[in-house]
């Protein structure tokens, strides 16, 4: 059978749509049956792509014989894919045909062609990424908004900078009082971001109809957007290591300021800014320079209130949750009463979860093992059985690679609506997030490789239990459980056996 197979990144006017593309292919089956496989919203620079790697498993099983596209491009853009694509082609004796450029793939002379189209395609690819690089942060010192989120305590409104029609944002009154309302609860010596959303969730007071959560607090804490910057505000950022766009005579205490990760840094971080890159922003700030430095300042020498990824009190965790919220309970130590206790991460940011009970650590340890003792039980043949026991690093990839996917297809979902500006920066997120994606995915590969772990030598685990190292629990755990769930009243384990 032949396969059509079809790609489009982003739905452009000027851009041949899929519908157009298999209408074309069409005419090269000759009457043939066929089968058509579509991407649609997905980069040709790497084969991460579900009806892509669904045609080469049909491939491989035999069903097809013939690939056509549009385009040599709409295939693959990465010399390293293509050529590797083009060999299982070969393996599996598949005629490739592009329907404009007319390729015969079973001549030296076809093939070295095709050749030398897919590393012009490539460098295409390169020299649009490098030009969207290079015109973002052109644009980002000329003070245009680049794009991402509202800023709590604002709007976005359209507005024309050196002749270029662009957007600002402008204050939100009420907003803006509840701005100024957590910077003035932040500024006292003792108050914490704890503090804050327990007085906001007392007045009643949400963000944009959600409820408050800490890292929320500390995202508008940090944000220059709220300053009105002054020389003092000039000041704190050259001493910190930052560039700053506008001269000192620019921060006469109006405006607020625009952040943006320099080119070299790859995340953006909060404590250390050396090297961002720091201008005036078309907006009135919102908090004074004394105020604003003194939280900043604050936040700048407190931890990051995101909990810890690394599994160190309880070797449940990662794996158990919250039975009303579904959010990761997460186990403390208080030095207090010696005692570890299972608290909802839901409850401990947001306060909008009634959490899962008094739970003590080391009881619903026990419960647990119990359960893992009597599951095993009920398999006669446990010796015969083999158990993955995919390790905590490897399901924290499967989990970042699961969010990476779903923030590209959220900033997907948003090219039909964005303006210039906008699009250049969802452009270069999904590039970012494309590369992390390639990344995440080799690292799973590596990892997938680990042993499986018999069956018999998992129940050998279970009678010396205590003897075992934390991480050996964990691996015993990660390969008979899928999660768990929690209350003070029930507990529900999903098994993988």
């Amino acid at each position: 059978m032949t396969a059509i197979y079809a790609r489009q990144s982003v739905d452009r006017a000027d851009s041949i749509s899929i519908e157009q593309q298999t209408e074309l292919c069409r005419y090269e089956t000759r009457g043939e049956p066929y089968r058509e496989y579509t991407d649609r919203g997905y980069s040709g620079k790497n084969t991460n792509r579900p009806q892509f790697m669904q045609m080469m498993s049909d491939i491989r099983d035999g069903f097809i014989d013939t690939v056509i596209v549009y385009k040599l491009d709409r295939i693959s853009r990465s010399i390293l894919d293509f050529s590797n694509m083009m060999e299982e082609f070969a393996r599996y004796r598949v005629k490739f045909i592009s329907a404009t450029e007319k390729f015969d793939t079973s001549s030296p002379m076809g093939n070295a062609m095709l050749n030398i189209c897919i590393v012009f395609a490539q460098l295409e690819r390169e020299t649009i990424q490098k030009r969207v690089a290079d015109s973002y942060y052109s644009r980002s010192r000329k003070s245009f908004c680049m794009g991402g989120p509202v800023p709590y305590g604002f709007r976005k409104v359209p507005t024309v900078i050196d002749g270029i029609h662009t957007s600002m944002y402008e204050p939100v009154p009420e907003e803006a009082e509840v701005v100024r309302l957590i910077y003035g609860m932040y500024s006292q010596p003792n108050t914490s971001y704890g503090d804050v959303v327990d007085k906001l969730n007392e007045l009643g007071i949400k963000k944009r109809g959600k409820p408050w959560e800490r890292p929320r607090i500390r995202d508008i804490l940090v944000n220059p957007i709220y300053v009105r910057a002054d020389l003092d505000i000039y000041s704190f950022f050259i001493g910190k290591g930052a560039e700053l766009i506008n001269p000192p005579a620019d921060f006469i205490g109006e405006n607020g300021c625009y952040s943006y990760k320099s080119k070299t840094a790859k995340r953006k971080k909060t404590v250390d800014i050396s090297g961002e890159q720091v201008v005036l922003a078309p907006s009135k700030g919102i908090v004074d320079s004394a105020t604003w430095l003194k939280c900043r300042e604050k936040c700048m020498s407190r931890k990051q209130v995101i909990p810890s990824q690394k599994a160190k009190n309880s070797w449940l965790c990662g794996k158990i949750k919250c039975g009303e919220c579904g959010y990761a309970l997460i186990a403390k130590n208080y030095a207090a009463n010696q005692h570890r206790y299972l608290l909802c991460s839901r409850r401990m940011n947001a306060k909008d979860c009634k959490g899962a009970g008094t739970l003590c650590t080391e009881e619903v340890e026990q419960l647990v093992l119990g359960e893992i003792k009597r599951k095993l039980k009920q398999f006669h043949t446990l010796s015969g059985r083999k158990l993955r026991a995919p390790d905590t690093e490897l399901s924290q990839l499967e989990v970042g690679l699961a969010e990476t996917e779903k923030e590209i297809n959220s900033l997907l979902e948003k090219v039909s609506n964005a303006d210039n500006a906008l699009l250049r920066c969802i452009n270069e997120r999904v590039n970012e997030l494309d590369r992390r994606r390639i990344e995440i995915n080799e690292r799973i590969r590596g990892l997938s490789g680990k042993r499986d772990i018999p069956a018999d030598e998992t129940d050998n685990h279970l009678t010396m239990w205590e003897e075992l190292s934390f991480d050996d629990k964990r691996q015993v755990v990660n390969a008979l459980i899928r999660v768990i769930y929690a209350t003070e009243n029930r507990i529900t384990i999903q098994w993988r056996i």
